[in-house]
């Protein structure tokens, strides 16, 4: 694959939240088409599309990915500002209403903090706001902090909160994880600060400051409806969020004393997951060098590889046992 035609595959990544703003604005069932779309269509047809493990790219300084990350800011907040718009409409009522949610929220979790990773892992303060505001508008006030300052350190140990154990379940993973990144997050800020939460400069303080502007925004502008439709789609948001958390690292280890390398991510080169998440699906690489621009990511033919796309992995990740058969027998070969 040619380092142009890899650029613009990436486009396809618009793809979540322009269907998401198309069924906001007009309800009816294509306020469900994204949900059904990414999680059901995509994950059905990552099963029969190939892989890309080419690694030739374009220059770590070329303006075109970057561009395609401001546009998700544009599409991010459009899609999030189409769901309180429906809503305040008539537009998105009961089933119609749910179908906005969920498909807002694939929007946000495959878009907006996916985008947002890349974004807080630059140089660039104007990027790193952006990528927190991106953080913010899917209520997420814990990943900014946890992500940068403590799961590139202590990724595959048990001192991560963002490393799901072997046979650990995915809600089981959810719930721990969530809980354990906050907890972690906030010591971290103490430590450095040595002052409480409650001080403008802790960063998980102004990242929640920035969460409780959104959500005032959601009721000003739609209500409570608004509000609580914006709160559902978060959890959900997150709960995919921690669902990639789940499966970049499931059960891998590694001793505090040695250097992260390829064998403690699960990549995948699956045409689906690499250009709809911007090669998040490389993994590896991204732990390898976590300032990597994402268009200039690797693939290792060494390392663990994930039996399916992120797409096709969702539903085994929902049933325990059927995650448990396809992926224990790897582990096992790597031991």
């Amino acid at each position: 694959m040619s380092p142009r035609l890899r650029n613009l595959a990436y486009l396809i990544s618009f793809f979540p939240a322009v269907i998401t703003i198309y069924g906001n604005l007009h309800g009816s069932w294509y306020s469900w088409l994204n949900f059904i779309f990414i999680l059901f269509f995509l994950g059905i047809l990552e099963h029969f599309t190939g892989t890309s493990n080419a690694n030739e790219h374009s220059s770590a300084r070329d303006s075109f990915p970057e561009l395609i990350l401001f546009g998700h800011v544009l599409s991010h907040t459009a899609g999030i500002v189409s769901l309180f718009f429906g809503i305040r409409q008539g537009i998105l009522e009961g089933p119609w209403l749910v179908g906005a949610i969920l498909s807002t929220g694939v929007a946000a979790g495959s878009s907006g903090i996916i985008i947002a990773h890349e974004l807080i892992h630059k140089i660039n303060p104007i990027k790193r706001i952006l990528g927190r505001y991106l953080l913010a508008s899917t209520g997420n006030f814990y990943f900014y902090v946890h992500h940068l300052r403590i799961h590139h350190r202590d990724v595959a140990t048990d001192q991560d909160a963002a490393t799901a154990r072997k046979g650990e379940t995915l809600y089981a993973f959810f719930l721990r994880s969530v809980r354990e990144q906050v907890k972690q997050s906030v010591a971290a800020e103490f430590k450095i600060s040595g002052k409480g939460f409650w001080y403008v400069g802790n960063e998980v303080f102004k990242s929640l400051l920035l969460v409780t502007a959104v959500a005032a925004s959601a009721y000003l502008y739609s209500g409570l409806t608004g509000l609580l439709s914006w709160l559902l789609m978060c959890l959900f948001a997150n709960f995919l969020l921690e669902y990639v958390n789940y499966i970049e690292h499931y059960g891998l280890k590694r001793t505090p004393d040695t250097r992260v390398n390829e064998w403690h991510s699960w990549s995948c080169d699956k045409y689906i997951s690499r250009f709809l998440l911007i090669d998040l699906s490389r993994h590896a690489d991204h732990h390898n060098i976590a300032s990597k621009p994402y268009h200039t990511l690797k693939s290792y033919p060494e390392g663990p590889k994930l039996p399916g796309g992120y797409a096709s992995l969702f539903l085994p990740a929902l049933i325990p046992a059927w995650w448990f058969r396809i992926t224990h027998p790897l582990l096992k070969k790597m031991e």
